[in-house]
């Protein structure tokens, strides 16, 4: 089954016939936070650059540059995009000499919703357990998410530029979520290396990093220091 883990997977969906696209992406879109259409490649390769996307579902049949030349290009850099083809009976042949695209599943048309949902369910499981992306990130809210290891941020998989000072702050917040740490301890944690900060250097590192977060995300516990909110 697709779980609730669906926020972290934005789906890209490639279909050049408008009404057969359109009624699936309203399907898909109650599973995926973000599913992108595109009616042909040329399309589907820019929404692909610019938000790259978990997911790819693609039709094989596809005016100008076919969904498997789509693919091509796409496996020329990017082996780890799960991709689901969808294609007639009479171009499985064709896809299957193509063993550089690296299909989770091939589907034949017409699909049905069950079908498509338990494809979508195994890149799902693909994911997670080959890259084990629910081990590595923390959820955040309105779409956030912390790369424990890259010590990154993200929103909707689109990286947010963060200082070293900010990168240090958030993942020693992050590290116990469940803890509220001391003003003390903070600043030992960052500054332990280096010569006791200005008094106002932990506020307003603080109040940078909060700019870049979901409103509430580091909380300010009175007296006491301040925690992550998720």
């Amino acid at each position: 089954m697709i779980e609730t883990n669906k926020l972290l997977y934005d789906l890209l969906y490639v279909e050049d016939e408008n009404e057969v696209r359109r009624d699936y992406a309203q399907y898909l879109e109650r599973f995926f936070t973000h599913v992108y259409e595109a009616s042909n490649a040329k399309d589907a390769l820019k929404i692909y650059k610019d938000k790259k996307p978990s997911i790819l579902i693609i039709d094989i049949n596809l005016g100008g540059m076919s969904g498997i030349e789509l693919l091509q290009e796409i496996r020329k850099n990017d082996h780890t995009t799960k991709a689901i083809m969808l294609t007639a009976n009479s171009d499985v042949n064709t896809l299957l000499s193509a063993s550089e695209l690296k299909l989770t599943k091939y589907l034949i048309k017409p699909v049905s919703r069950s079908e498509l949902k338990e494809a979508l369910s195994l890149a799902i499981k693909e994911i997670q357990n080959f890259t084990t992306l629910a081990n590595k990130i923390i959820v955040l809210k309105d779409s956030f998410y912390w790369d424990t290891q890259n010590s990154k941020l993200f929103q909707h998989d689109k990286e947010k530029i963060l200082t070293k000072q900010e990168i240090k702050l958030l993942s020693y917040l992050l590290s116990d979520i469940k803890r509220t740490f001391s003003v003390d301890d903070i600043v030992f944690e960052l500054w332990y290396d280096s010569e006791k900060p200005k008094d106002n250097a932990l506020k307003t590192l603080i109040k940078g990093l909060r700019k870049k977060l979901p409103q509430g995300t580091i909380k300010n516990v009175f007296g006491v220091g301040y925690k992550i909110e998720t």
